[in-house]
């Protein structure tokens, strides 16, 4: 067998010499006794090139109206940290159905995720997350109804795993922590069951979307996500009484709102 032109790039190479470096680190810190020492970084959005190694999606692929861009800002003015920018996730919802789509009866969403990433020597680079409890998210939110979204190397290539993301200080930046075992299966924006957790060893990407299906512009600002098991670098999000009754922007296949601690 012949290898192809991308594996002999110097790319390949590159990231088979990390995932070998990451992969050492592992076994001589002796991290699957005592458990990892440190966060495990999984996109980080301080250099400009960062936001090519997303995708963006909205309704729009199938007709709508809503916009969606993923840009990349220069440090903030003020921000004490000496170098670094962030990602900037805006747009405009609309609910208007495409004429010319009759088949189309639901519109108004926006979303972004990290791309599926290149292959190495060891195969196809996926996130191992099994030693760590949250995923944590340094944002900047508008308050809207934001959902995070992690997709697996699952049997069913169109099941999501999603979460709200509660911003307690929009319009500021803060660290939101929520826990893997938190997430909730679902399937076309329907919660599948019966539930089960997420395969934490094969974690494919990780991203944001709107589907509170309210008309207007949206602003998310995401400066890096990462897996940690320290809880004092954030807050996780404890769900209020009226939260709860209020319900999600996630529904069953019977049309009822979940709670996030279903």
């Amino acid at each position: 067998m012949r290898p192809t032109a991308a594996s002999l790039s110097k790319g390949f190479w590159g990231r088979s010499l990390d995932e070998f470096k990451r992969l050492s680190n592992i076994a001589l810190n002796l991290e699957g006794i005592k458990g990892p020492s440190g966060p495990y970084p999984l996109h980080d959005f301080g250099a400009p090139d960062s936001v090519k190694d997303c995708k963006v999606m909205s309704d729009a692929d199938i007709g709508g109206y809503s916009t969606a861009s993923l840009d990349w800002v220069p440090r903030d003015e003020g921000e004490r940290s000496p170098a670094g920018g962030h990602a900037r996730f805006h747009g405009t919802i609309s609910t208007a159905l495409p004429a010319h789509r009759p088949e189309v009866q639901r519109s108004g969403y926006a979303a972004f995720r990290t791309s599926a990433r290149p292959p190495t020597l060891f195969g196809r680079a996926l996130w191992d997350i099994d030693a760590y409890t949250y995923l944590a998210l340094r944002v900047r939110s508008d308050g809207r109804s934001y959902l995070v979204n992690v997709q697996t190397e699952s049997v069913v290539p169109t099941d999501l795993h999603q979460h709200r993301l509660f911003a307690r200080r929009p319009g500021e930046w803060e660290t939101v922590l929520i826990k893997w075992n938190d997430f909730v299966r679902t399937n076309h924006g329907f919660v599948v069951e019966p539930q089960t957790e997420i395969l934490r060893q094969k974690v494919r990407s990780v991203g944001l979307g709107l589907t509170d299906r309210v008309p207007g512009p949206f602003e998310l600002c995401v400066k890096r996500m990462w897996a940690t098991n320290d809880a004092s670098e954030g807050y996780h999000h404890v769900e209020h009484p009226v939260e709860k009754e209020r319900g999600g922007q996630l529904r069953n296949k019977q049309g009822k709102n979940i709670s996030w601690s279903e």
